[in-house]
């Protein structure tokens, strides 16, 4: 069964419409947590809500932080993960919907390696946003454009980006930059 949910994981994050929502970036979260691993409380928590977080994509949807949580939940209840693991997982996953600070240090933790992507260099941050422009081809420019400012501008209007301590100094002032110069160019 254990093999089966890992097969379901990688078919789901390996399908073709996945240009950034992929493999790679359930890797790169969880590399950038191994720096802090000392810092959460539950890894092995954190780990089951990267694999998951993203289970559930489609550029279409406004409800797949609700549906993969929910695949988790029913998942992770027939690997006999005890019930108030599997509440914090969930409430992680749906925590990856606004990026909002929790109060829960680990949740801060994963919506942080999440958004990371948004502080590397430039060029890093615009292949990101060309894979992104891919997975959401389905709509056309004038649609696409002013949903991804929407977007961003939210991100932009939190006090700080990032919740903690080590990604705030590690990445808050490149993903602000980064945003601001995608922002000038729409």
């Amino acid at each position: 069964m254990k093999l089966n949910y890992w097969k379901e994981l990688e078919q789901s994050y390996s399908q073709k419409s996945r240009k950034y929502h992929n493999l790679i970036h359930l890797e790169n979260m969880i590399l950038e947590l191994e720096e802090v691993k000392d810092k959460i409380s539950n890894y092995h928590c954190i780990l089951f809500s990267i694999f998951y977080h993203d289970i559930i994509y489609k550029a279409t949807s406004k409800d797949n932080e609700e549906k993969s949580a929910e695949l988790a939940k029913t998942r992770l209840e027939k690997l006999n993960i005890p019930s108030e693991k599997i509440t914090r997982i969930y409430n992680q996953i749906l925590a990856t919907k606004s990026h909002k600070k929790s109060k829960d240090s680990d949740t801060n933790f994963l919506l942080d390696a999440d958004l990371a992507i948004l502080g590397q260099d430039w060029e890093m941050y615009e292949n990101y946003t060309q894979q992104i422009r891919k997975e959401y081809s389905i709509y056309p420019d004038f649609m696409y454009k002013p949903g991804r400012k929407k977007v961003l501008t939210h991100f932009l209007e939190f006090d700080e980006i990032f919740k903690t301590d080590y990604f705030k100094e590690k990445y808050e002032v490149n993903a602000r930059l980064n945003i601001q110069r995608e922002l000038s160019k729409k």
